[in-house]
């Protein structure tokens, strides 16, 4: 009950069958698109008969890569060279669009050091897709909210304003 109406708030989430696995031990996305730890998680609000729901996923970075655990903390990220990129990148997304329509990608993986190559392929995987239903934003979430500067979120918010009014 907010302000004295009461409503209904669902949150569920969805866990893939395909690809899931451990933190470093699967990335990336395999032959047929589908992304490694992807998860669908919808909110449903129910209100006087009434019914809304949106729905966000998350999952690795749908391209060939992988990031092998070692002795170090946090083990560097490898993009396959030997394989064409495209082919399940494109799987991916027609698979996504077909389920959820207009795609709005948020990147909050660190623009700098070793995630950085894994941002700017994606970019250019996103631009040479050159598809409408597929929208691209980058945010250095570390960067932009290191020492609890979480107000900065709204720089992110700001960006994808008009995407989440639509």
């Amino acid at each position: 009950s907010i302000n004295g109406k009461c409503f209904d708030w669902l949150l569920v989430s969805r866990r893939s069958c395909f690809r899931a696995g451990v933190r470093y031990y699967v990335r990336g996305i395999d032959s047929e698109g589908h992304a490694a730890n992807f998860v669908e998680t919808e909110q449903i609000v129910h209100y006087k008969g009434s019914k809304a729901s949106f729905v966000q996923t998350r999952g690795s970075i749908p391209f060939f890569w992988s990031q092998r655990p070692n002795l170090k903390y946090k083990p560097k990220p490898q993009i396959s060279k030997s394989v064409n990129h495209m082919d399940g990148f494109q799987r991916h997304f027609d698979s996504q669009i077909i389920s959820y329509g207009k795609q709005m990608i948020v990147n909050l993986v660190n623009q700098k050091g070793s995630e950085k190559p894994l941002e700017q392929t994606f970019a250019k995987m996103v631009s040479s897709l050159a598809n409408g239903m597929v929208r691209y934003i980058a945010f250095d979430f570390h960067k932009e909210c290191s020492r609890m500067r979480w107000d900065r979120l709204q720089i992110l918010m700001d960006q994808l304003a008009e995407q989440q009014d639509e």
